[in-house]
């Protein structure tokens, strides 16, 4: 009995060792953007990350998203008007950013925002009902990522996809699902060119 809580004990140590080695040390000098800032998964990410003293450039779609924001984190985290809708916003948000970390490139590139209506019966919708989903959870996932690569690429750096289980199981009717198995596809299809050509 006592041997096995020794043993017990021990792998929850080398366990405990393990995770601690996977935290990554001198992070104040990297830059993550994130989509969708205003609240959420994103908002919460933007603090969270300012806390461990990552530079956060942070797309908020709404002003008083990014004043509220701004309230709540220190000077690290910088806020810019971003539609992932519309490509003249990205390409702005591009400059903006370029601007900011100049060479040292963007170390990630958080594709967060997204939205969930609206749904319903597919006989109750139109085409644009899934259009005003698709075009926010995939079409600005991949427009985000085309444009922020060569920063991307300068940092060696990271792009992070938000999904969804919705992505491996239709779980509701309407655009959602199917915008988030496109968002795997597209993750999926991204990893291997990367892979191929490099980072």
């Amino acid at each position: 009995m006592w041997l096995l809580l020794l043993v017990l004990l021990g792998l929850i140590f080398l366990y405990r060792r393990y995770r601690h080695s996977l935290i990554l040390e001198n992070l104040t000098d990297k830059h993550v953007f994130i989509t969708g800032c205003d609240s959420g998964f994103g908002n919460l990410l933007a603090r969270q990350l300012d806390k461990r003293g990552i530079k956060v450039l942070a797309g908020c779609l709404t002003d008083k998203g990014a004043e509220d924001l701004k309230k709540a984190t220190s000077s690290r985290v910088q806020t810019v008007p971003l539609d992932v809708t519309n490509t003249q916003s990205v390409v702005a948000a591009v400059k903006w950013a370029s601007d900011i970390v100049g060479d040292k490139g963007i170390w990630g590139l958080v594709n967060n925002a997204g939205v969930g209506i609206p749904s319903n019966a597919t006989e109750w919708m139109t085409k644009e009902d899934f259009f005003k989903i698709i075009n926010v959870n995939l079409l600005g996932v991949v427009d985000m990522t085309i444009h922020f690569l060569p920063l991307i690429r300068k940092a060696r750096g990271r792009v992070v996809n938000v999904a969804s289980i919705a992505g491996r199981l239709t779980m509701c009717p309407g655009g959602y699902c199917l915008s988030k198995y496109g968002v795997e596809s597209f993750s999926d299809s991204l990893r291997l060119v990367l892979l191929l050509l490099g980072p």
